[in-house]
């Protein structure tokens, strides 16, 4: 990186200061940046329609900078940026110069963007997470703002992520980024591989590595079959594939090195999830984020930056869902709940017949299926960092291979996994089991519009779902409750979203819980996400374990 470059950088790094004196020092160098660009193009005569697509290296670096404050115009958490990125955007387009509006309609294509938070009007405690992220980052990504929802979990969610990428650790910064990149890339999710790609170059990484896997040290590309199998089928995970990469000569990886390889691989797989499970769309900076072809409808305003007017109301013209339909869903569900915990205290099933009701729901977990069960192929964007497109979940359920039972009780996070961790790699396992508890704990007790539920039994259903399609197992889990709880509708996008993200829709976001709110569905989300996060790990920390002893 020369000097110039690492002068811009730095100042886009201090718009995230908690001081308003720096902020606006870099803000008065950014102006000045971009009005010597937009000068440099030369008078712009009034019959060009689009003087910013010549083509040439000075006005893409333009159109680079104008997409990043469009962006910050909307996401930076603090107003004077804000205000300052929409009047630098007015004055070039008083200059003649096509600025970029943003596309699609917020920060999910599930949920409509007026009941996600607004970076202009939340809490003060909301605020100063938005801050924290803002200032890690330099970004407020749209993962963020969807799990604002729940700020005391986007609180715990930042922090583990922040450690795992920029604290100190065993892995460099730039592997750090590339194995992220090679995680979410055997889920096709291309708004992670494209973040990360991004974060990739920021810390130095060496761009020959972007072309391919084949291009990225032998010690990376050893990595591969441990990416696969931990992303589609954990329980063939065996002592043997911790061997291959801690023995592998020259190449080989540190015992350290590889916990926190693991506990990278199965944070983006899940992520992957929780990506495709809420439809977070692109960034605004990034391709598909944002254009700089006019609207077709009416004249583009720069005021619909700061008031979030540049994009019709496709989804109030759809209306919202037919509740008619769903009528008594959620009273339903709520007198299940109170069924089963009579049922409770009235009897309590055998071993035998506990054990008999995980392997019925397991063997019938095999056989939900997983969306529209189209084809995803990937594109060579995102394929390119990762072997063996074709493994997969699907192929395996469908030549009706078993799934072996693991039994917490022999190999547990609390009692295993989380020492085994915070051994290895300091602190880590502390931060992951406080984000575990707090996405399964989390509560409102509300369902939908009713309040003071106990909404425990629901949420130890899903996570013991979760867990049962990866062969796990609660002995004191009653696992006949799961088809009590959970419709035929809701297991299969808990199916899809946990093993094939890739082929979530919205249609399947919009088929379960017809009733409740969108918060209550990304609750559910970060219950999915964690749920399959531990699973993976616990497959591969009791390989690591085996390996050990």
């Amino acid at each position: 990186m020369d000097i110039q470059d690492h002068n811009a950088t730095a100042r886009w790094e201090a718009l995230g200061s908690r001081d308003a004196r720096s902020r606006g020092t870099a803000m008065e160098h950014i102006s000045q940046e971009v009005m010597r660009r937009v000068e440099s193009i030369g008078p712009i005569p009034a019959t060009v329609p689009s003087p910013l697509a010549t083509a040439g290296h000075s006005t893409s670096d333009l159109n680079d900078i104008l997409a990043r404050l469009l962006m910050m115009s909307k996401r930076c958490p603090f107003d004077d940026v804000r205000e300052r990125c929409v009047w630098l955007l007015q004055n070039v387009q008083d200059l003649g110069v096509r600025i970029p509006r943003t596309l699609g309609n917020g920060p999910s294509r599930f949920i409509p963007e007026k009941e996600i938070l607004q970076v202009s009007k939340v809490d003060p405690r909301t605020q100063s997470i938005f801050e924290d992220a803002f200032a890690a980052l330099g970004r407020l990504d749209n993962i963020s703002l969807v799990m604002g929802f729940h700020p005391q979990y986007l609180e715990s969610f930042l922090r583990t992520q922040h450690y795992l990428l920029q604290m100190d650790g065993p892995l460099s910064l730039h592997y750090r980024h590339y194995i992220g990149i090679m995680a979410a890339a055997r889920h096709q999710c291309s708004y992670l591989v494209n973040l990360h790609v991004n974060d990739f170059l920021q810390v130095g990484g060496d761009s020959k590595w972007l072309n391919g896997l084949d291009g990225a040290p032998q010690k990376l590309q050893a990595l591969g079959e441990l990416n696969k199998i931990l992303a589609h089928r954990p329980w063939l995970l065996t002592k043997a594939h911790i061997e291959h990469l801690l023995k592998a000569e020259e190449h080989s990886w540190s015992l350290a090195e590889l916990i926190h390889a693991v506990v990278l691989l199965t944070h983006y797989h899940s992520l992957a999830s929780f990506t495709f499970g809420c439809g977070i769309t692109p960034e605004i900076h990034s391709n598909g984020g944002h254009t700089f072809r006019p609207p077709s409808l009416s004249q583009y305003c720069v005021c619909d930056i700061a008031n979030g007017n540049g994009h019709g109301h496709l989804e109030e013209r759809r209306g919202n869902h037919q509740v008619s339909e769903v009528s008594g869903e959620v009273e339903v569900l709520m007198e299940r709940m109170k069924q089963l915990q009579e049922c409770r205290d009235e009897e309590e099933a055998s071993q035998e017949e506990m054990a008999t009701r995980f392997e019925r729901e397991k063997t019938e977990s095999m056989l939900v299926a997983t969306a529209e069960d189209e084809e995803c192929v990937p594109s060579r964007d995102v394929s390119r960092h990762f072997e063996d497109p074709s493994y997969g979940y699907k192929d395996f359920s469908r030549r009706g291979e078993h799934v072996p039972t693991f039994r917490v009780q022999d190999y547990s996070w609390e009692d295993h996994g989380y020492s085994l961790v915070n051994r290895l790699y300091p602190d880590v396992g502390q931060l992951l089991d406080e984000k575990f508890q707090m996405a399964y704990n989390l509560t409102y007790n509300t369902m939908a519009m009713h309040k003071d539920v106990d909404t425990t039994m629901l949420r130890r259903a899903i996570w013991n779902y979760i867990h049962c399609m990866f062969g796990i197992r609660y002995d004191d889990y009653d696992y006949g409750e799961i088809n009590q709880l959970l419709d035929r509708s809701f297991k299969v996008y808990i199916k899809t979203m946990v093993c094939s993200p890739e082929k979530t829709t919205k249609r399947m976001y919009e088929s379960f819980w017809r009733q409740f709110q969108h918060s209550e569905k990304v609750h559910v989300n970060l219950l999915l996400m964690e749920a399959r996060m531990q699973a993976e790990l616990l497959y591969a920390l009791r390989a690591i374990t085996r390996y050990m002893t």
